[in-house]
């Protein structure tokens, strides 16, 4: 039997394993209700209750929780400006003016942004990433050390996980001024692709001095929503490629493996994400039109894959629906290695303890090799 280690380095290289890997994301309040439950004494022991065989180090029950990298422009703590029992309004280190909920998980309503142009992002940003001084201050080094020996300690396949250009630049100036600005002012976007991707190669090649190296690159950058990308191939390959082609050649350059993450619907650009490097897309969004399938039959041979099974049916708590959905995907998923077992997306807390593990169960069962 492979190590967690070794089951998920095969797995990214397209070679034979025992059994497809096995991974997730819970929602922080569907940990916390099993933890409340009794079946572990606290919501971080998720992950090896159900013995994922990946990590990351960015948590796996909140996985923006904490930054590895931090690309804000100053990198202290947040302000908050206002707060009650249900809500909370936070000015980020962007100067960005957040909505966070705190009697549940989601993304924050975006309120305003103090960089909405070129202007602005030169005035009050681009000086600061390219000061030196904050460098100390952008990498969370004790965290990268304690999760590492954690997982060098059980054999688990741990990654470093940073934040690429799309989605840095979304939380900087949201997406509506960062769409506007890639159609009428690309020089701009390609300014702040250019600085953010250096600095985080730079802040990167540090850490791994300072610290010793990953097992492999958990990227975040959400290119898509529902049924279709927020930009075209054409857009994409104009201003996004080349900032993900240094970022995944950098990870290339000290033999990591790159995993995507990115939610919605991005089939359009699968295969300039497979030029950029990419070796690994997550979370194959079912509800935003990705189907599992269909993209295993078409780069099945050049890409590995993390998810696609749909949160809706495990959600429905009906055990019948979540087998039907195990072996309506897996077989075909794993046929050829290079698949690993996950929802769509996450875990959200509707779902019951015992539902999730029949999931993990009966996948695992149908996922062994033979």
């Amino acid at each position: 039997m492979l190590t967690s280690k070794e089951r998920m380095s095969r797995i990214l290289r397209h070679q034979p394993v025992d059994r497809v890997g096995l991974f997730e994301v819970f929602w922080k309040e569907t940990a916390q209700k099993w933890t409340d439950q009794g079946h572990f004494d606290k919501p971080e022991m998720v992950s090896d209750h159900f013995a994922l065989d990946v990590r990351r180090t960015g948590g796996e029950i909140t996985p923006m929780s904490w930054k590895l990298i931090n690309l804000f422009g100053d990198p202290g703590n947040d302000k908050i400006i206002e707060e009650s029992a249900t809500v909370k309004l936070v000015r980020n280190g962007n100067g960005a003016l957040l909505r966070w909920r705190t009697d549940g998980s989601g993304a924050p309503e975006h309120v305003d942004f103090l960089v909405k142009d070129r202007r602005s992002w030169e005035e009050h940003i681009r000086p600061r990433l390219l000061d030196a001084d904050t460098f100390p201050r952008r990498i969370d080094f004790r965290r990268y050390r304690e999760t590492r020996a954690a997982c060098a300690g059980k054999n688990v396949f741990f990654t470093a996980g940073v934040v690429a250009a799309f989605d840095v630049m979304n939380e900087l100036c949201g997406h509506e001024h960062l769409l506007v600005g890639m159609a009428m002012d690309p020089d701009w976007v390609r300014d702040m692709c250019d600085v953010y991707t250096t600095l985080t190669i730079n802040l990167l090649e540090t850490l791994f001095a300072s610290e010793g190296m990953p097992d492999g690159m958990w990227v975040w950058d959400d290119l898509g929503f529902k049924h279709r990308p927020f930009m075209s191939p054409a857009m994409y390959g104009e201003l996004i490629f080349p900032a993900h082609k240094r970022l995944f050649d950098f990870a290339h350059s000290r033999k990591l493996p790159v995993v995507l993450h990115t939610d919605g619907l991005i089939e359009p650009l699968i295969p300039q994400l497979i030029e950029a490097g990419v070796n690994c897309l997550q979370p194959l969004e079912v509800k935003a039109g990705m189907d599992l399938l269909k993209i295993k039959k078409a780069y099945g041979e050049r890409l590995a894959f993390i998810g696609g099974m749909d949160a809706r049916e495990i959600a429905s708590n009906d055990l019948g629906r979540v087998r039907r959905e195990l072996e309506s995907k897996l077989p075909q998923a794993m046929a050829g290695g290079g698949y690993v077992l996950q929802v769509d997306h996450s875990v959200p807390a509707g779902v019951n303890y015992e539902t999730y593990k029949y999931f993990v169960e009966e996948g695992l069962k149908i996922g062994t090799y033979r």
